[in-house]
């Protein structure tokens, strides 16, 4: 039987157009976050599977590949149920992994701890335009501050990003998650309910006002409750006068910190904003994993239709592991998303050097050969991408693709051992523009 040569569903192969961006994207992405102080760290993307369930990371959890116990740990025969045969996962995400190694490590890393982890990730998830079950993601952290300079620096750390990839229409919505509990507190919903009223609040971009209530109504809220809290979504304002305006009405429900902190955060960035986009205070916006505990936030880009990077406050999950709540606050960047915005609107990756390529006739003596690899390596010394490769049969095809490549045919030349052989060692140069 002939092996498989697609890539299991879910997963995909990369090509060198895209492997060129994705390269450039790390390196930018590296070099930008530096500049604000995160440091680079890694952990394994096998997880103990206890701290993959550990009832953090939402739907996530149901999306785990689990791997199967090993040796004489495996015993088939006892086995009950699923979780009998496995004690390890493959990372959903590089949170809970991060909130680990803090705890693991924290005595010997600087406080706060800005954190930049690049990795990939896997979840069991229906593949999608964008989405994968393996993918890569981007996230910085800031670890162990309390205050809002955290939110303000991820903030400007990740639009600063994006701002030099010449995006320019999107957004970056905020929100806390102390302001949708005063929400519900103030239109009669019981704490007990409130992860499920913010789970069907979360569908309002898609379903409407109209659908959130029916559904709201559906699962027996009192209808007096679902209109007090849909008619405060209708009379605030996506700005910071719409946050004036829920501080005065809900009262006594928002703490002044929760507010006044909003305000810094909103405030603060617009003045120090490196790049354009909008800044908006979206009481809507919920993010689905449950361990976020305050400030919640959202780049959503016109281009792609939704949503390219989010994050937020979640000061309990390192104390999961301690015993000792740690502050913690955390933007996760779309990594596979951004490239396909790339790739789909022509990106060309900035070129850092010259490239110049070596054609040789096959006919070219070991003499003529050793002066290319001679010419080619001083050319390496002085910067430059070098390609030095056979001429094949078709030519034409083959010029084709260097000029698809951004070279240029420059001249023909000889690698001249001696007089008798200068035609043996026949070599084109082509450069990029």
């Amino acid at each position: 039987m002939a092996l498989k040569k697609k890539p299991v569903t879910g997963m995909k192969d990369m090509m060198p157009r895209e492997m060129e961006i994705r390269d450039y994207l790390i390196w930018l992405i590296k070099d930008t976050y530096k500049t604000f102080g995160f440091q680079s760290m890694e952990t394994p993307c096998v997880e103990h599977l206890e701290n993959l369930c550990s009832k953090q990371g939402g739907d996530n959890e149901k999306l785990i590949f689990k791997i199967m116990k090993r040796g004489e740990k495996l015993k088939l025969s006892d086995a009950r149920e699923e979780n009998d045969l496995a004690d390890a996962g493959l990372r959903y995400d590089l949170t809970v992994p991060l909130a680990r190694y803090y705890a693991n490590h924290s005595n010997d890393l600087p406080a706060p701890f800005k954190a930049l982890q690049i990795g990939n990730v896997w979840r069991a998830d229906r593949p999608q335009r964008g989405r994968f079950r393996q993918f890569m993601q981007c996230d910085i952290d800031i670890l162990g501050e309390a205050g809002n300079l955290a939110e303000i620096e991820l903030i400007l750390a990740t639009t600063s990003m994006l701002g030099k990839l010449n995006f320019k229409n999107f957004t970056v919505c905020i929100n806390d998650r102390n302001i949708l509990k005063a929400m519900a507190a103030y239109s009669g919903f019981k704490e007990e309910d409130y992860d499920e009223v913010f789970i069907i609040l979360d569908k309002m971009d898609k379903i409407g006002p109209e659908g959130v209530a029916d559904e709201l109504k559906t699962m027996g809220y009192a209808q007096e409750n679902v209109e007090t809290y849909l008619k405060l979504f209708e009379e605030t304002s996506p700005d910071r006068p719409g946050l004036h305006y829920l501080r005065r009405k809900l009262g006594s429900c928002l703490s002044s910190s929760t507010a006044d902190g909003m305000e810094k955060i909103l405030s603060s960035v617009e003045a120090a904003k490196e790049c354009e986009f909008r800044l908006k205070f979206d009481p809507t916006l919920v993010r689905g994993q449950s361990y976020y505990t305050g400030t919640i936030f959202e780049v959503v880009m016109d281009d792609f239709g939704g949503s390219v990077a989010g994050g937020g406050r979640y000061d309990k999950m390192i104390g999961k592991f301690t015993g000792q709540d740690t502050p913690a606050c955390g933007f996760s960047i779309g990594f596979e998303r951004i490239v396909m915005l790339l790739l789909e609107n022509g990106y060309e990756v900035p070129k850092k050097s010259m490239k110049k390529a070596y054609l040789l006739e096959k006919s070219m003596t070991d003499e003529g050969l050793l002066k290319i690899l001679a010419l080619a390596k001083a050319d390496r010394e002085a910067g430059k991408q070098v390609l030095v490769v056979n001429m094949k049969k078709n030519k034409k095809f083959q010029k084709e693709q260097l000029e698809a490549e951004g070279y240029e045919e420059i001249q023909e030349c000889y690698a001249k051992v001696d007089e008798e052989e200068q035609n043996k060692g026949e070599y084109v140069i082509w450069q990029s523009q």
